[in-house]
Order: structure tokens, then C-alpha cells, then sequence
């Protein structure tokens, strides 16, 4: 473990859950409510952290000032929590992941910019709600990702200073958030990664390619953390 390293926090669609399937099932919704077919599932899993923005641009070309983008947003919206966790899932690796961090003592948490309308149900059906720590939805505090807010207030709320935490996410907004906050970062690669360029090239502290890495990634910095002092 990181000398000092104490929680862990999460962004949540795109790094604990893959939520593609139940985001694209409500788009084609939309779709067939407007006389429209399907589209393949698969073309949308890279716009799934964007929400209904990212989804509605993706599958129907529709942007934000389009004249019923509203309307179609909130049809998006409503179809969305109709079935919101049909199809989700923990992604491979991440329930053995967090039992590692139990087994270790970190705590950790959640801060997502879904709506907590909609966070809440997902978590309680993923099994999340009753273990982890914190969670802060999108609507939690005045602001979202990429603006350090939510996760100042996940550090406050787990009573666990921010220099004493590590941000894992699946976008761009998730580790500016991170570094804004003065907490370490970590890129989820097994995620949907959205259209923000090169993870590579993201200002992140290291890169997971599977949840497990995770643990490893705690070890060795930690055994480097030891060898220095």
C-alpha cells in the first residue's frame, strides 16, 4: 500500500460499471419512438460516459441546439429509467478488485456525474451502495467533473483529506477533477476512454489496462514508497 494512501474513490459508468447496454437500449428506444431502426449497440459503447448528450449526438445526430433537443432528451431520460439495470454490469475484474481494497482497509467510494436519481437504483442493483464509503452523484454539489467539487466533497464526507486519495476514472474530466482536487489519478483503460485524444497523453499519476492492475499498482508504488525511506 502507498504510505498515506488511505481511499480510493471511482468515476462510475466506464470504470466499476459498464452501463453501454442499458444507455444504448434507451437511445434505440428513442429511435423506434421516432419510426426509427435500431443501431448497433456496439457503435455507441465509446459515447456511454457522455450521457444523454454524448448518445443522442451519437445515434440520431441530434446536438444541444436542436429544437426538440429537449424533449428528445427527456424521452431519453425516461426510457433510460425504465431499464437503467437490465443490462449493466460490473466490468470483468472489479468485484475481486474491491474485495482486495476491503481485505486491505481502504476505503473507497464513488463519484460519478450521474444524476443520483439514477445512481442510486444503479448502485444498489450493482451491490455498491452498502459497501462503499462515499458516493456523490452528479447533482450532489453546484458543479460536475471536470471541476474538483464533487470529489472535495467525497474527501470530506469519507473524512479522508484529498492528498490522501486516488482517482480512478475512464475519461479526460475525470483525472483534470482528480488533479484540480490534489489527488493522484489513475486512467481506467478497460472503459469507453470517450474522444478526449490520447490516454497516453492524459496528466495521470499511472494507466490500469485491467481492474487488477489496480492492486499491483498499490503494491509497487508502495514497495518504492519503502525502498526510498
Amino acid at each position: 500500500m502507498i504510505t498515506g494512501l488511505r481511499c480510493v474513490l471511482f468515476d462510475l459508468d466506464g470504470t466499476l460499471a459498464d452501463s453501454a447496454p442499458d444507455l444504448a437500449a434507451a437511445l434505440n428506444r428513442v429511435r423506434a419512438d421516432e419510426g426509427l431502426a435500431s443501431v448497433d449497440a456496439h457503435a455507441l459503447r465509446s459515447h456511454a460516459s457522455s450521457g444523454a448528450r454524448g448518445l443522442l449526438h451519437a445515434g440520431m445526430q441530434v446536438t444541444t441546439d436542436h429544437p426538440r433537443y429537449a424533449e428528445l432528451r427527456e424521452s431519453f431520460l425516461a426510457h433510460y429509467a425504465a431499464g437503467l439495470a437490465d443490462g449493466t454490469h460490473l466490468f470483468d475484474g472489479v468485484a475481486a478488485m474491491l474485495d482486495a481494497l476491503d481485505g486491505q482497509t481502504l476505503r473507497w467510494g464513488i463519484v460519478t456525474n450521474k444524476a443520483a436519481r439514477y445512481t442510486d437504483p444503479v448502485t444498489r442493483a450493482l451491490g455498491l451502495a452498502t459497501r462503499a464509503g462515499v458516493i456523490v452523484s452528479g447533482d450532489t454539489t453546484a458543479h460536475t467533473k471536470p471541476h474538483p467539487a464533487p470529489l472535495l466533497h467525497a474527501a470530506q464526507a469519507i473524512g479522508i483529506a484529498p492528498a490522501h486519495c486516488v482517482y480512478v476514472g475512464d475519461d479526460l474530466r475525470d483525472i483534470e477533477a482528480g488533479r484540480a482536487a490534489g489527488m493522484r489519478t489513475l486512467v481506467a483503460r478497460w472503459g469507453y476512454m470517450g474522444f478526449n485524444g490520447d490516454p497516453d497523453l492524459w496528466p495521470a499519476d499511472g494507466w490500469l489496462d485491467t481492474p487488477g492492475d489496480l492492486t499491483r499498482w498499490l503494491a509497487q508504488r508502495g514497495a518504492a514508497r519503502a525502498a526510498n525511506t
